[in-house]
């Protein structure tokens, strides 16, 4: 994996909108978070363009992006939200090798495509963490401070991250690069040249929100028939807000089920991404382990960013 280099305060962070439209008070509240964490942020004017149901057509906004990871007065991109059209993106990025110039780009929901993408396909670390709607918008309430800065600065390797409402589902222990994101997302992705495609002996992160248990079961179903659960050796999952129903299933039923005869730990409740919470910021593309002794916890055993 590569990795990009480390943000410092003071470095710029170009706010991108790859994915809906956003309201401009939310926009200049997560500008001034940035800010008071010590960092620049600029944007682009066309992230306030407008188009069916995303910000813009995707052709200006591939062209915004690439423009702002290709500044070498940018440092790292983070989305202002997800909701819907990061994917549209990815046949203009066919022929561009972001790994040539790496930079972190840090979001998560919709924007799990961007991230694979990143991760999986042209090998550059990413952070699975808050964009400025209703996360850095709410200030401190939004997001978790220390893994979303410790991750940034290259501060993360140690980070031992045990939050309230981890779950064990199954026991053991278990190491290797994590990947991951939005369940719908991943899954979309299969059976496309942009197909989520981790490597063996991965951890797998998968999170979603607001999908009735027999949804996630059947999105789980797909992604076990790809082949790709049985690459990893530890399975986290995130809070799943709103994954409940009326079936009678409840999503923990779900997972307890699809995960039977995992040989890895298996944890639920990691507050990445859709959380009723902070937002707590996790690497893609680094190694993690998974333990549930003594207690449930994700360690971070290197840096997603070279101090070089």
């Amino acid at each position: 994996m590569i990795k990009p280099r480390a943000v410092r305060p003071g470095d710029r962070i170009a706010v991108v909108s790859p994915a809906s439209p956003f309201h401009r008070e939310e926009l200049d509240l997560g500008i001034a978070e940035l800010r008071r964490l010590g960092y620049e942020p600029v944007y682009d004017d066309s992230i306030f363009e407008r188009a069916m149901f995303t910000s813009g057509p995707a052709s200006i906004r591939a062209a915004a992006f690439m423009r702002a990871w290709k500044d070498p007065d940018v440092a790292a991109l983070m989305a202002v939200r997800g909701g819907y059209g990061s994917v549209q993106l990815l046949p203009a990025f066919d022929a561009w090798p972001p790994e040539q110039a790496p930079k972190l780009f840090i979001g998560y929901s919709d924007n799990t495509s961007l991230l694979s993408w990143l991760t999986c396909q042209r090998g550059v670390t990413a952070l699975h963490g808050p964009m400025l709607d209703r996360r850095l918008a709410r200030g401190p309430d939004g997001y978790d401070r220390r893994s979303l800065v410790g991750l940034l600065q290259g501060e993360g390797a140690g980070l031992d991250f045990a939050p309230d409402g981890l779950v064990t589902i199954r026991r053991g222990e278990a190491a290797g690069l994590l990947f991951g994101g939005t369940l719908t997302q991943l899954v979309g992705s299969l059976g496309t040249p942009f197909a989520f495609d981790p490597p063996d002996d991965c951890v797998l992160f998968l999170e979603d929100v607001n999908e009735r248990p027999y949804r996630i079961d059947r999105m789980l179903t797909q992604l076990g028939q790809s082949g790709i659960p049985a690459r990893a050796r530890a399975l986290v999952f995130g809070e799943m807000r709103g994954c409940e129903g009326k079936e009678g299933a409840t999503v923990l039923d779900v997972i307890r089920e699809w995960t039977a005869g995992f040989a890895g730990p298996v944890l639920l409740g990691f507050p990445s991404g859709h959380t009723t919470g902070p937002c707590w910021t996790l690497p893609l593309g680094v190694r993690v382990r998974v333990r549930t002794s003594p207690r449930a916890s994700l360690v971070v055993e290197e840096s997603p960013v070279s101090l070089a």
